[in-house]
């Protein structure tokens, strides 16, 4: 069963059925189920289908098709490929000898074929120029884990690949709604609480959730998973940079430095605190980690593009860095103890900000603007003294601004006198400062909502969390 990706079954669904050859990319994080939904939609319908080896030489790449070959074909009379272009041959042969309507060739993990000196890419080309895309049935379907080759090799080849994907397909992490389908599929029923922990540490990984037990609480799950001696995922974050990047420390560089700011670094300082040279190297650096769905790179309010900011978008690697890398004996219920810590409370409170910046369709939804042209951003105040800082920030066309503060809270939210005094010195900052004519609507997003009080009232969106579960 697949849950959630309906957009992207469509899609395939749409190429197989296709008058002509296609050729289809499919790219995203890893672990984020790509290959699950690929043999899901083309169960039994597979041509051919090979998936690349993890840092392999040339050789036991080749050795590999030629078992992949051997295995799905074994009445074929196939000699050892000793080179891609061979390799590509034997593939085109089977598609001329298929009576399959449509043939479909599935290449997974692509860029882990294209070794040094491998001539990978230069046979892939030969292949569809000169075989697959002359033909109208044929259905080419590759996916890689490493998004920046996948973008900058392959979709935006300038060689003899440019231009030739008809399709590009970008995997996004599940929603919330996602995750508790997935759950519910597994016969775990947890509230809308506990799923937030979870994907407050787990983000929208498939591959995550699926090793969640029935019987378990979040914090238990999290326990298991993360801080036990053989917990899936326990060495999760060594194996993931250096599956998808050469030189992967740069890019735990990088990250690691995101870690420490929660409102994001610029360029300039993400050079600093890295100590990688602040040119050509760290934009490609940042592109890849971009494509890779690990950071996140946003506009604040009222800025250019130059003052863009970076920000570590990816909830695992974040609560890694905060927890998992500083010591190696947890102890028992490590994370069961961690509740009432003070770096438990700030990460917490900006793990459930990142909750809500991933859902912001859901909240637009929830405020009732969704057919309204909004832009979303953050803000902070210039001014040193009583300067203020807003975390969502939605611009719409119909005159309003909606400011948005994020809570999480185990108990419905309390606004006192003091927060009070802060979210109105916020919004006067801002209108100050930005010189905004519009409408300034204050919003909360709490996990409860707020508790009744004097100040209460002057919140004009009380949204909860469980408008995060909601459809788009």
């Amino acid at each position: 069963m697949v849950i959630g990706r309906e957009n992207e079954t469509t899609i395939l669904s749409e190429k197989l059925a296709s008058s002509q050859s296609e050729f289809v990319a499919l790219y995203g994080r890893r672990r984020v189920g790509k290959t699950y939904l690929i043999r899901n939609v083309f169960d039994g319908k597979f041509t051919f289908r090979l998936t690349g080896l993890s840092q392999a030489s040339l050789a036991e790449q080749l050795i590999n098709f030629n078992v992949a070959l051997h295995e799905q074909y074994p009445k074929g009379r196939f000699k050892s490929a000793t080179n891609w272009m061979e390799a590509f041959q034997q593939i085109a042969k089977i598609i001329e000898k298929s009576k399959q309507k449509k043939k479909v060739i599935f290449i997974d993990e692509l860029p882990w074929f294209d070794t040094v000196h491998s001539g990978f890419v230069t046979a892939l080309e030969h292949f569809w120029n000169s075989r697959a895309s002359a033909r109208k049935d044929v259905l080419l379907v590759v996916c890689g884990s490493a998004a920046s080759w996948m973008i900058n090799t392959l979709i935006n080849n300038r060689g003899g690949l440019h231009n030739r994907v008809t399709q590009k397909i970008k995997i996004e992490p599940f929603t919330l709604k996602e995750c508790e389908d997935l759950l519910r599929h597994k016969k775990i029923i947890l509230d809308h609480y506990q799923l937030t922990q979870l994907y407050m540490v787990l983000g929208g990984i498939p591959f995550y959730w699926e090793a969640v037990k029935k019987g378990l609480s979040a914090l238990q799950n999290i326990n298991k998973l993360c801080f036990e001696p053989n917990g899936l995922l326990s060495q999760e974050f060594n194996n993931l940079f250096k599956s998808l990047f050469a030189k992967a420390e740069r890019h735990e560089a990088i990250v690691t430095a995101l870690a420490k700011k929660s409102k994001g670094l610029t360029r300039e300082e993400i050079s600093r605190e890295s100590k990688i040279s602040n040119g050509g190297g760290l934009t490609r650096l940042l592109d890849e980690l971009e494509e890779s769905g690990f950071i996140r790179r946003y506009t604040p309010f009222g800025k250019q593009f130059r003052n863009s900011l970076y920000q570590l978008s990816d909830f695992f690697s974040l609560f890694h860095l905060k927890f998992m890398r500083s010591q190696k004996n947890f102890g028992k219920n490590y994370w069961l103890k961690m509740i009432d810590n003070p770096t438990h409370r700030s990460w917490s409170g900006y793990a459930f900000e990142q909750v809500c910046l991933a859902h912001t369709p859901q909240i637009t939804k929830a405020l009732g603007i969704s057919g309204i042209g909004i832009e979303t951003s953050s803000w902070k105040s210039t001014v040193s003294t009583n300067g203020a800082q807003i975390d969502l920030v939605i611009d719409r066309r119909d005159g309003v601004i909606n400011l948005c503060e994020m809570k999480f809270s185990v108990n419905p939210f309390t606004i006192d006198k003091k927060y009070d005094a802060e979210l109105r010195n916020k919004t006067e900052a801002f209108r100050r400062e930005t010189r905004t004519k519009k409408a300034l609507f204050l919003t909360m997003i709490t996990t409860f909502g707020l508790k009744e009080t004097l100040y209460s009232g002057n919140i004009l969106n009380d949204l909860k969390m469980d408008v995060l579960f909601e459809s788009e």
